[in-house]
């Protein structure tokens, strides 16, 4: 890896001080940043969503995609332990902490606040991120986008009744148009630009798409560090306010990403799957679309909600438990069959 992406950790530390920093300074600008909306979607982080995808957009091979039917193993991996474990886990945990762990220090009805975002934040599985953290574990980037794409179909469907349940209400008023715009903007948009520049660049040469990602990379990483830069500004003066609300929203929050890549990493071994898509597996099915459940929250119950909070608290732990277990997977490549076969091979 190059210097950007070992010091990685590094940068992301420096935009979350810089984001609070800056949010105290200069509240004005952030608010104004926050108004460039379109269906609760802010515009600027789609910006610097784009910059952290199309360079992998870009390496995605189609011919490669149409023989993903081969390894389907991979795929059945993610969409359980999104859907069928990672959402039940997380209101668990949701339960067990807020309502018994820290019940004499927190009121009931923050208690319920809190849940609900946390359970907003475990029925929405990571759309734009996945594709930063499968390059940086050497992920098959044609793997990772069917993982995703596939994830998002399911989302369009499946998100409302499973938070309707788990919330324990009959209606969720989920903002479809800021789920399917959020969508198209982070991945249908980029997909078409990546294949688009490849196709172009395909006709100058072999060296011509790894000569361009290469020089791009570099901006992948800006993208990520401003997008922690203005998530942390927009929430400054709450994140300073709630240190021990914070801490203990965290506790939940880092057992579930723990615990969900546990069983993801278990499971991929089991399954024998190939490292290149062991890995963005595990990592696909421990990250979060944070955007997507910070809208939701907001929605639901109010910029200050304790569900507000608890999303936002969830960008806070993610971004740094991810890079560690982005370290992890590095680590454990020699644990994994490389590079994997086809299922109907001998």
């Amino acid at each position: 890896m190059g210097v950007f992406e070992r010091f990685l950790s590094v940068w992301v530390a420096l935009g979350i001080l810089a984001g609070i920093g800056l949010g105290l300074l200069l509240p004005g600008v952030f608010q104004a940043v926050a108004a460039l909306e379109v269906a609760h979607v802010n515009l600027a982080v789609a910006v610097l969503i784009w910059l952290m995808i199309y360079p992998m957009m870009i390496q995605v091979d189609w011919g490669a995609v149409r023989d993903i039917g081969h390894r389907p193993r991979g795929l059945v991996l993610t969409l359980v332990v999104n859907w069928l474990v990672k959402p039940f886990t997380m209101a668990a945990l949701g339960v067990l902490f807020f309502q018994h762990v820290f019940a004499p220090w927190v009121d009931p009805q923050s208690a319920s606040e809190y849940i609900a975002g946390m359970i907003l934040l475990g029925v929405a599985p990571c759309t734009a991120m996945v594709f930063v953290w499968s390059a940086l574990v050497k992920g098959d980037p044609n793997y990772t986008l069917v993982q995703v794409s596939v994830n998002d179909l399911v989302m369009v469907f499946a998100f409302a009744p499973i938070a309707a349940f788990l919330l324990g209400v009959t209606e969720v008023e989920v903002p479809w148009q800021t789920l399917l715009l959020s969508t198209v903007l982070y991945v249908v948009l980029p997909l078409l630009a990546g294949m688009a520049t490849r196709h172009v660049l395909r006709r100058r040469g072999g060296t011509a798409v790894d000569g361009l990602v290469r020089r791009l990379k570099p901006w992948s990483i800006v993208g990520l560090v401003a997008t922690v830069v203005l998530l942390f500004g927009f929430q400054a003066r709450t994140i300073l306010e709630q240190p021990l609300v914070i801490g203990m929203i965290a506790v939940p929050l880092l057992l579930q990403t723990y615990g969900i890549f546990l069983v993801t990493f278990v499971a991929a071994r089991l399954l024998r799957l190939g490292h290149e898509v062991a890995g963005p597996a595990c990592l696909i099915g421990t990250s979060n679309f944070f955007e997507l459940a910070v809208a939701v929250a907001i929605s639901l119950f109010g910029l200050h909600s304790g569900a507000a909070l608890a999303t936002v608290v969830g960008v806070l732990v993610e971004v740094p438990v991810m890079l560690s277990l982005v370290a992890i997977v590095n680590r454990t490549r020699h644990l994994f069959p490389a590079p994997s076969r086809p299922e109907h091979a001998p």
